[in-house]
């Protein structure tokens, strides 16, 4: 009689997974976040000088915000960056010197 039981058992119960699904074969590419011009170096109006989430940067004089936080030099110059605080972070662009020769 248990031998009927066992058997009857083992029929239903499975003894590998079942294939189909993975949860993990994804991926997405990089956003390319980051600084884009470095401190010194010379921008043109409308370039993008940092690209971020959210405001880790906050626009300074001559630079602009975009929708997604894209800071943006508004003339051309020389880029800046500075503290206002502790732990706040400006970027500025400064008309470039005049190079007298």
């Amino acid at each position: 009689m248990t031998n009927d039981c066992w058997l009857a058992a083992s029929k239903f119960m499975a003894h590998k997974k079942a294939g189909g699904s993975t949860s993990n074969g994804r991926n997405s590419p990089g956003q390319r976040l980051g600084i884009k011009r470095y401190g010194g170096q010379l921008v043109k109006s409308g370039e993008i000088i940092v690209r971020q989430v959210g405001t880790k940067y906050h626009p300074g004089v001559n630079v602009g915000l975009g929708k997604d936080y894209t800071i943006f030099a508004k003339i051309d110059g020389q880029v800046e960056f500075s503290r206002y605080s502790k732990t706040k972070k400006c970027v500025n662009v400064v008309p470039a010197p005049v190079n007298a020769q």
